[in-house]
């Protein structure tokens, strides 16, 4: 199963005042983590196993299930995917010209 992460205009990081370079991080880690949370879902999956497939501790499964995203890296979260038998694809999409630097 593929995810396909790309970005759109709306951010509710941005409309919560973060910068624009960290709002962008926290929803691609948002969308991931979501991602995560269906895969768990869909499996019908015991705590005790998905922390078993993913590698990690019972307490971290809790963290995942309550949205700790401050607590899990884009990476930790794409490799969690991977565990579950999810291949995740970024797509960059430009939305305006680059600035130059001087």
């Amino acid at each position: 199963m593929n995810v396909k992460i790309t970005r759109s205009n709306r951010n509710v990081f941005r409309d919560l005042g973060f910068d624009l370079e960290e709002s962008e991080h926290l929803k691609i880690r948002a969308d991931l983590m979501i991602e995560v949370q269906k895969r768990i879902a869909a499996g019908r999956y015991r705590q005790a196993d998905v922390a078993k497939i993913l590698s990690v501790t019972q307490p971290r499964i809790s963290d995942l299930l309550k949205g700790r995203i401050d607590l899990f890296s884009t990476d930790a979260l794409i490799d969690m995917l991977a565990r579950l038998g999810t291949r995740v694809q970024l797509v960059l999409k430009t939305t305006r010209k680059a600035r130059k630097v001087a």
